[in-house]
C-alpha cells in the first residue's frame, strides 16, 4: 500500500488559530500516522493546549513506533499512554500557569500499518473514510450531538433545532490536565484498500455538510491529497460563514 499524505489548516474566520495538526508519513515506510488537536479555551490558552497536545503525542509516536512492526500488537495501549502522557502536559502547565486553567484540546491520531488503521480519539474531531463514493466517520462522537441528534429521532425537537442548539458542541470527553471520561480505541484494525480516502479533521470541517464533502470527495478523489486539500478548503471559504471555525485536516489516500 501506498501513500499520498497532505495537511491544511486555515483560521477561518477567528482571530486566532486553536487547531493544530501534524503527518509522518516517511517515504519507502509501510507505516505513518497523523496527530490532530482542536484547542479550547480562548485565545492563548487554545493554542497552547493544541500545540501541547500535537507535540507530545507526535515526539512519543514517532519514538515508540520504531519500525513499526514491534508495536503494532500492543498500539492500543501504546495509543492510550501517549495521550495520557499529553494530558499530564498539560496538567503541568496549568499547575505552572493557573491561569490558563480550563484549556483542553480534542486529540485525533490515526496510525496505520499497510493496510491496517487504528487510532486513538478523544472529542469530536471527526474521521472520516471515503469508499467506493460513499463518506462515513468511523470514530465516535465525544459531544452532546449525537445525544441531541437522537431526540430528533424520536421526534422530541425537529431538525432545525437540533442543528442550532447552543451545546451541540460541547464536549463530554477532552484532554485537560484530568480524567478522561471517553476514548475512543478500537482493539481491532479497520482495514482500508486501494482508492481509500482517510480525512482526519477538527470540527471546523464540518461546517460542510457530510454529503457536500462526499460530493466533493466524489468528483475529486483521485486528484492529489493537495489539491483535494484545496478543493475542501476552497468550499468551506465560499460558505462566507461568519462563525467558521478554525479548519484543519490531514488527508491520507491510499494506492
Amino acid at each position: 500500500m501506498k501513500y499520498d499524505v497532505s495537511t491544511a489548516i486555515s483560521v477561518g474566520r477567528r482571530d486566532y488559530q486553536e487547531d493544530a495538526v501534524a503527518a509522518d508519513f516517511i517515504a519507502g515506510n509501510p507505516f505513518g500516522f497523523a496527530v490532530l488537536a482542536d484547542g479550547m479555551g480562548g485565545h492563548a490558552a487554545g493554542d497552547v493546549a493544541s500545540k501541547i497536545v500535537v507535540t507530545e503525542v507526535f515526539s512519543e509516536l514517532k519514538l515508540k513506533l520504531g519500525n513499526g512492526y514491534d508495536v503494532e500488537g500492543n498500539i492500543g495501549q501504546v495509543l492510550r499512554n501517549v495521550a495520557q502522557g499529553a494530558n499530564d502536559c498539560i496538567d503541568a502547565h496549568v499547575s505552572q500557569n493557573p491561569s490558563l486553567r480550563g484549556m483542553g484540546a480534542t486529540l485525533l491520531a490515526p496510525v496505520i500499518f499497510e493496510d491496517r488503521l487504528y487510532w486513538i480519539s478523544i472529542g469530536d474531531s471527526p474521521l472520516f473514510l471515503y469508499r467506493g463514493g460513499k463518506l462515513r466517520q468511523l470514530n465516535e462522537d465525544h459531544s452532546l450531538a449525537p445525544q441531541i441528534d437522537l431526540m430528533v429521532k424520536t421526534g422530541q425537537i425537529d431538525p432545525e433545532t437540533a442543528r442550532n442548539h447552543p451545546d451541540r458542541n460541547s464536549l463530554t470527553s477532552v484532554v485537560m490536565g484530568r480524567r478522561i471520561p471517553l476514548i475512543d480505541c478500537k482493539a481491532n484494525p479497520t482495514e482500508l484498500v486501494p482508492g481509500d480516502v482517510l480525512i482526519a479533521a477538527s470540527d471546523g470541517l464540518q461546517f460542510l455538510e457530510n454529503d457536500e464533502i462526499e460530493a466533493l470527495l466524489r468528483k475529486h478523489a483521485k486528484r492529489s491529497s493537495s489539491e483535494i486539500a484545496e478543493v475542501l478548503l476552497s468550499a468551506v471559504e465560499r460558505l462566507h460563514d461568519p462563525d467558521q471555525d478554525n479548519v484543519s485536516f490531514a488527508i491520507i489516500k491510499f494506492r
